[in-house]
């Protein structure tokens, strides 16, 4: 690559950053702890969305110690709602290790934090950079699309190829004497300047050098090959009230929403809302069986969003007119009243929260 292309590059991103930068509460953060805790929130999260569960996991673990020490339960409900739970878990697994294998000492090398759980190269390179100012250069989304734009890259960012072109140029660009600033730099400037759809093209100041720009291909790059199929999931949730108790389950196996609390769940290959549906499957035949129960409601359906998937979900409210039977492995009965101390997957949130509900569950 043209070093004088580089190093104008270079030059002009950083005067940019200089005034437009976002101010965000852990820039020019130098505790690591902090840093990768902000960081290990924004995987996958809009800063916007972020940044209020950094502030709180900042003011509730104050130090590395006190998340490695918190109980499982409270460090997810405190999750709830930001999704990719796996990141929680992870979260706190490394708190672990570093509190009792590493004396509550921060890895300070790149390979080292690389080595931590839920720790991948783009997170590496930006605690190594931020908190020590090792010259590690990140790459993520933002970065693939200011070089592919600006030096006119059309190998797709998912190729192998493509991924080591990209990693090798954005070393190069790095400014290894204040590789932190570069790095908050250039990911500023594709989250704010140069974003995925209209780009502020006519004000950027890398509009001379920008090769997209000078050859109207701004629309075209960066290249994917790619294209996620999602999976279509059903879910049949029941919610088996006995008096003033609910009864909620532990989410154990290894799939979405893993370690999070719901409510027995049918799962189906196609939706239904009608009950008799569901009356064969072990799930009701164990919990309900031949005890009288009356259906209230059956909801609304719900759907989310996931990365790979989509789950649509209906919740069958049914009343017993006794105990509840002898519960599976994971169940507990659950007083109405404290049911905020448990996290659950957004879509049982939107549930619970939804005006419409004719009964009042909690």
């Amino acid at each position: 690559m043209n070093n004088q292309k580089l190093s104008t590059f270079r030059r002009i991103l950083l005067n940019w950053y200089a005034s437009s930068h976002r101010p965000m509460p852990w820039k020019g953060e130098k505790n690591p702890y902090y840093i990768w805790l902000s960081e290990i929130i924004l995987q996958q999260t809009r800063v916007e969305q972020g940044l209020p569960y950094f502030e709180k996991f900042k003011q509730t673990y104050p130090t590395i110690q006190d998340l490695a020490a918190a109980p499982e339960d409270e460090v997810m409900k405190l999750w709830e709602g930001l999704g990719y739970y796996s990141r929680a878990r992870n979260l706190q697994a490394t708190a672990k290790f570093v509190s009792r294998e590493l004396n509550g000492v921060f890895p300070d090398t790149y390979e080292n934090i690389r080595a931590l759980r839920g720790v991948g190269p783009y997170t590496a390179a930006a605690i190594a950079s931020f908190a020590y100012d090792l010259p590690h250069a990140v790459v993520d989304g933002n970065v693939f699309r200011v070089l592919a734009r600006v030096f006119g890259i059309d190998t797709p960012t998912d190729s192998t190829t493509g991924k080591k072109l990209f990693n090798d140029l954005a070393q190069q660009a790095l400014d290894s004497t204040q590789p932190g600033r570069y790095n908050q730099a250039i990911m500023d400037f594709g989250a704010t300047q140069c974003t995925p759809q209209l780009p502020n093209c006519v004000q950027c100041p890398l509009q001379n050098e920008c090769s997209a720009f000078q050859q109207n291909a701004v629309d075209k790059l960066p290249v994917k090959t790619k294209s996620i199929v999602k999976k279509e999931r059903f879910f049949h949730y029941l919610i088996i009230q006995s008096g003033e108790q609910v009864l909620l389950q532990k989410r154990t196996a290894k799939d979405i929403w893993q370690d999070l609390y719901e409510f027995p769940l049918i799962e189906l290959p196609a939706l239904t809302t009608d009950p008799a549906d569901l009356l064969e499957y072990p799930a009701w035949q164990q919990l309900i069986g031949k005890k009288k129960y009356i259906i209230q409601r059956i909801s609304k359906p719900f759907r989310q969003t996931l990365t790979h998937q989509f789950v649509t979900a209906v919740f069958v409210e049914i009343k017993l007119a006794a105990d509840f039977p002898a519960l599976p492995p994971g169940a507990v009965i659950v007083a109405r009243k404290n049911w905020r101390t448990f996290a659950f997957p957004k879509i049982i949130d939107w549930y619970l929260q939804d005006n419409a509900l004719y009964l009042n569950l909690f």
